[in-house]
């Protein structure tokens, strides 16, 4: 039997067909931070991803704890927060690493909402607190 690996890394600059395919389906995905004391929280999000660009987007409350978690880290380890996003189907998956910044502006935002109803064929709740979680991406893997 031929040993497997554990993780499979994705050329960010040229990332394969069918890893940017499954980034095109409607998926529920979820998103790692760091808390103050370095255990991570997990939770459901609904992820963009720019391959162009090598970013990766979430809208977001201003107050959720996703938002706090970045906005803590951002300074304490430079301009941003680690962070990863993920989704599954079966045996296959992919994960993105990078560096998460909040963005208010509301041109980006108003660009993420439309990434996001492409993606998921609905067009997000109006939402007055909403911002941007954009992810600098720093790392692909998966198994597609």
């Amino acid at each position: 039997m031929a040993p497997t690996t554990a993780s499979r890394t994705v050329d960010l600059s040229d990332p394969p067909e069918p890893y940017l395919s499954f980034w095109r389906e409607r998926r529920v995905c979820t998103l790692t931070t760091l808390r103050p004391d370095g255990t991570p929280h997990v939770v459901p999000v609904g992820v963009t991803y720019d391959p162009e660009a090598q970013v990766a987007r979430i809208l977001a409350r201003k107050t959720s704890r996703k938002v706090v978690h970045i906005l803590a880290a951002t300074g304490t380890e430079g301009p941003g927060a680690r962070v990863a996003v993920c989704q599954f189907e079966g045996r296959r998956w992919a994960t993105l690493e990078g560096i998460a910044e909040i963005r208010t502006d509301p041109a980006e935002i108003a660009e993420a909402e439309r990434r996001y109803e492409e993606r998921y064929e609905r067009r997000p709740s109006p939402n007055p607190d909403r911002v941007l979680i954009e992810i600098r991406l720093t790392k692909a893997l998966g198994k597609t």
